[in-house]
């Protein structure tokens, strides 16, 4: 049965994550140490521990994306490797290690970067994103459209199809809000998220990271990437412009799932701290089995099913 390993994204992060991995294998001990030595921070305390970094972008990122390596490093010692590689957003550069693309050291200074640029780009005080619950696509694309003329405001997620999030300024959210709610739709979630990411407000962010990326070397993928921006098989050639453009486009991720089915996937394994994506498989296609790792349990539980 063909698996791939989708890696969570920013919003899974919570005080101790990882830990009980941590104090029990080594290689998560070494991962974490590894982010310590190259960010000259404590990674271990920034995960473990009740702080006020750990919900900044510019922390999370890094944070989320050590615990996902330290796990991914866990399943292949014990001799489960993907098939394919995916993941949410941030998650999308996980995915790239575990291909062979990104060495990890390299990842996590350029996630921490990112996580800096997407922080200063658009202050979450001008901004808003909200989850759209079970309202047709066409609708929620048509009002953030008439609501262009207060500012800029567009999906950012298409996470499944019930839920798609909506990012940009304040009044421009507000208004696609109120249309939506002259249409019917009963539910809608503001996110407690620091920007409105995924939108033409990123645009600075993408601008910073397609400089630093100049000179990220990328090796060969041994395995097919999904890319977040075109719900596609990531070309070589085209990695680093599609990161660039991740940060100011919507995740197509309910689209990218159907093209891992496509390349023959069955099994998807949720690699990080969260469960999200696993609250998302249940939505978009329950024929996959859907397993995670991100503590004893989890992780008895998904190495059970390949012994």
């Amino acid at each position: 049965m063909k698996a791939a390993f989708i890696f969570s994204g920013q919003g899974d992060q919570y005080p101790g994550m990882g830990k009980e991995l941590y104090d029990q294998y080594e290689i998560i001990r070494d991962t974490f140490e590894q982010a310590s030595n190259v960010l000259n921070y404590d990674m271990a305390e920034l995960c473990f521990t009740e702080n006020d970094r750990l919900d900044l972008t510019e922390y999370t990122q890094p944070a989320i994306l050590t615990v996902s390596i330290a796990s991914l490093r866990l399943l292949k010692e014990k001799g489960i490797e993907p098939d394919a590689a995916a993941g949410l957003s941030l998650g999308e550069y996980s995915a790239l290690v575990a291909s062979g693309a990104l060495d990890f050291t390299t990842a996590v200074d350029l996630v921490a970067k990112r996580g800096k640029y997407m922080a200063e780009a658009a202050p979450a005080d001008s901004s808003k994103m909200v989850a759209v619950m079970k309202a047709p696509l066409a609708t929620i694309e048509e009002a953030c459209q008439k609501a262009s003329a207060y500012g800029v405001v567009s999906p950012a997620n298409y996470n499944t199809p019930q839920q798609i999030v909506i990012g940009g300024e304040k009044a421009a959210v507000d208004y696609v809000v109120d249309l939506l709610t002259e249409a019917g739709v009963r539910r809608m979630v503001p996110l407690n998220v620091s920007g409105p990411f995924h939108t033409k407000l990123l645009e600075p962010a993408a601008k910073q990271l397609k400089a630093t990326l100049q000179d990220v070397t990328f090796g060969e993928m041994q395995i097919p990437v999904v890319s977040n921006t075109t719900a596609k098989v990531m070309q070589q050639d085209e990695i680093k412009h599609l990161l660039e453009l991740q940060v100011k486009s919507p995740v197509r991720f309910y689209e990218s799932v159907a093209t891992l089915k496509e390349l023959g996937i069955e099994r998807v394994i949720e690699v990080g701290p969260g469960k999200t994506i696993a609250s998302f498989m249940k939505k978009i296609d329950k024929s996959m089995k859907t397993t995670r790792i991100s503590d004893l349990k989890t992780l008895q539980e998904t190495t059970d099913l390949f012994s």
